[in-house]
């Protein structure tokens, strides 16, 4: 693994221990609540992470998303939470803010990126590269950071 990529990864563990240090400040009532005005709350956002980290690397990059098609489906892009998560997702989320980079991380170098489909994001960015999704990733995490962190003074 060269080092912007080992770099890249610091980054995306560190941007996951403050969305994960921001739930476990949070009680499931505040991570649930949708402030007035607004069409998510906080724990979609770190399940949107979870699901956009793993459709950029793991779905583009022809891999199993390792939360499956339900959890990817219900916090993509242009989903909006339909109910209250359970306690369980909300473990579950808190799970994979910890692990899921950490497993990416171990697996990357025996995992086959040859086949890495290109896509433009929503930004107007085009991916072409397993190491371009990365890098988009971390500042697409930082972003949602950011909401979260606005998104807990209105809860």
């Amino acid at each position: 693994m060269d080092s912007a990529i080992a770099h890249a990864f610091t980054l995306h563990q560190q941007t996951r221990r403050n969305i994960h240090a921001l739930m476990e400040s949070m009680e499931p009532e505040q991570l649930n609540r949708i402030p007035g005005g607004l069409n998510n709350n906080l724990v979609w956002n770190a399940g949107h992470v979870i699901a956009t980290h793993e459709l950029l690397i793991y779905a583009l990059g022809g891999h199993h998303t390792p939360s499956g098609k339900e959890f990817i489906n219900r916090y993509r892009k242009g989903s909006r939470p339909a109910q209250p998560v359970t306690a369980e997702e909300i473990a579950y989320i808190k799970t994979e803010l910890t692990e899921g980079g950490r497993r990416l991380q171990e697996a990357f170098g025996s995992l086959d990126w040859a086949g890495f489909t290109s896509y433009t994001t929503s930004f107007g960015i085009s991916i072409t590269s397993v190491g371009e999704a990365i890098t988009f990733n971390n500042m697409h995490e930082a972003m949602h950071l950011g909401t979260m962190l606005t998104l807990r003074r209105l809860v």
